[in-house]
């Protein structure tokens, strides 16, 4: 059974609320007494699908580099900040 905790409350404990879900826990955060969403664990096919994309990148950013093409640091970010717009 999960636990539950505010928003106000996870806010404010958020840290602690990981720490709980981390061990196994599941936490539901609540609004005005409604459920609102669930913090679980985060499974092996989650970890396995951010290693899997962390290794494609790798890929690319050898390809990029054997092919002599140079990108910066500041390219990067700017990608980045584009990214979010």
């Amino acid at each position: 059974m999960a636990s539950t905790c505010s928003a106000f409350d996870a806010k404010n404990r958020l840290g602690r609320l990981l720490d709980r879900v981390q061990a196994g826990e599941e936490v539901v955060i609540t609004r005005h007494g409604q459920p609102v969403a669930k913090l679980v664990p985060a499974t092996p096919s989650d970890v396995e699908s951010l290693t899997t994309a962390l290794s494609e990148f790798k890929q690319i950013r050898n390809l990029i580099s054997r092919r002599g093409i140079k990108i910066t640091r500041n390219e990067v970010h700017r990608w980045k900040k584009q990214g979010r717009k």
